[in-house]
């Protein structure tokens, strides 16, 4: 049946377009809005009026036309909210709040009580975070747009999301409601994957690619899957679990009560495992697993070298499959500990990509690292509020909370 469209419908879909065309790229004039979104140069100029009338969009200088008076550049006014991000890790909970440009302004960090934490644990953390930046940065709630969530495990989407987190014991955790429970703010909550996904590929190296891979490598490893522009998610969200599909039949046992899991292999904890077996046992120098993985990077000794290459075997053969299931154009490899194997192991990683792959697809398949470092959970987790507010055009009417000067 075909849905009809109202006035109020087709208004608020040409806000959306333009507002997402202002945010995501660079700073455009009324004219170059129409010729980006195809809606003609009146209803251009009729939304950008609302818009600058609410404060959510400022003007942002001006720039020479061919021959004509100079164009008034326009972009998203970054003082019009604020919006709090938040990575929930397998080590620690990072809570940031951001501008609408997502220049961080203040950040909290509490490492996690355990390695199996209680629910009721994290969500204290993330209340207590949410109140630390809050007045460090000086914005009072009604400030703030929303607070998303970047957390580990499958994230179930439904009337209130629910997390399924099997390495840590985690079954179907009403962790939205737990949260709405200790503040007002609207709560979005995703995969820790998935956030750092549209990170890069919003603000990274993902930027313009229509069909990409993210991958996230730390404690723990999974993936963001970008097809056609949009992440894929699944029946259940789960979509992107890439640490848990197998590479060594009846392998290493994984931390989800399955054996020889790709995480099993490359995320931190087992590359630290692996390296402790190889010394015979001997206690790893570093006080944490970021220390102890660089300790391991700077070794330079023959069971170091032989460790860095066999994680680099097993990540290539983890990106081939990448390759071969969903042709991307670009993969990226990014979360702390890809980051850090990355920066010296990325000839390796791809060599032995190439050698697993089919030729055809990976021919077409470039390989970087990521972009936005260790923030990237959080500022993905950031956006999804930002993501809401362009899907539905912004509030109308809604007053601006303060005008930044144009740039």
């Amino acid at each position: 049946m075909q849905v009809r469209r109202t006035v109020r419908d087709l208004r608020r879909h040409n806000r959306s377009v333009l507002l997402s065309s202002l945010y995501l790229g660079e700073p455009q004039s009324r004219q170059d809005l129409g010729r980006s979104s195809g809606l003609s140069q009146g209803t251009v100029s009729n939304v950008v009026g609302e818009l600058i009338e609410e404060g959510l969009v400022v003007e942002a200088g001006l720039v020479d036309s061919d021959g004509g008076r100079p164009r008034t550049l326009l972009r998203v006014n970054p003082g019009y909210t604020h919006v709090v991000g938040v990575d929930v890790g397998e080590t620690g909970t990072r809570v940031e709040v951001f501008d609408l440009a997502m220049r961080p302004l203040a950040t909290s960090y509490h490492p996690l009580p355990s390695a199996r934490p209680d629910p009721a644990a994290v969500v204290a953390q993330i209340h207590e975070g949410l109140g630390e930046v809050l007045r460090e940065a000086a914005v009072p709630t009604d400030e703030v747009l929303g607070i998303g969530v970047g957390v580990f495990g499958t994230v179930a989407q439904g009337l209130e999301a629910t997390v399924h987190a099997q390495t840590i014991g985690w079954e179907a955790v009403p962790l939205e409601r737990m949260l709405r429970a200790g503040t007002a703010l609207p709560i979005y909550l995703e995969n820790g994957a998935k956030t750092l996904g549209q990170a890069e590929l919003w603000f990274g190296a993902g930027r313009g690619v229509q069909h990409a891979v993210i991958t996230l490598v730390g404690s723990g490893v999974g993936a963001a899957v970008i097809s056609n522009g949009a992440i894929t998610r699944g029946v259940t969200s789960s979509a992107g679990e890439w640490g848990h599909t197998c590479i060594v039949f009846d392998g290493r046992p994984c931390r989800c009560g399955s054996r020889g899991c790709l995480e099993a292999y490359v995320g931190a904890e087992a590359v630290l495992d692996r390296w402790k077996a190889a010394r015979g046992g001997r206690a790893l120098p570093g006080t944490d697993e970021q220390t102890s993985l660089a300790e391991l990077l700077s070794d330079g000794g023959v069971v170091a070298e032989r460790v860095l290459a066999q994680t680099a075997g097993y990540l290539g053969a983890g990106l081939a499959n990448l390759v071969n299931l969903f042709n991307p154009e670009r993969i990226v490899l990014a979360g702390w500990a890809g980051q850090a194997l990355g920066a010296r192991l990325l000839p390796q990683i791809t060599a032995a990509a190439e050698e697993r792959a089919l030729r055809h697809p990976y021919g077409q398949t470039s390989i970087q690292l990521g972009q936005l470092g260790v923030d990237a959970v959080a500022l993905g987790a950031a956006t999804l509020p930002v993501a809401d507010l362009l899907a539905r055009g912004a509030a109308p009417g809604k007053p601006a909370v303060r005008l930044d000067a144009p740039a």
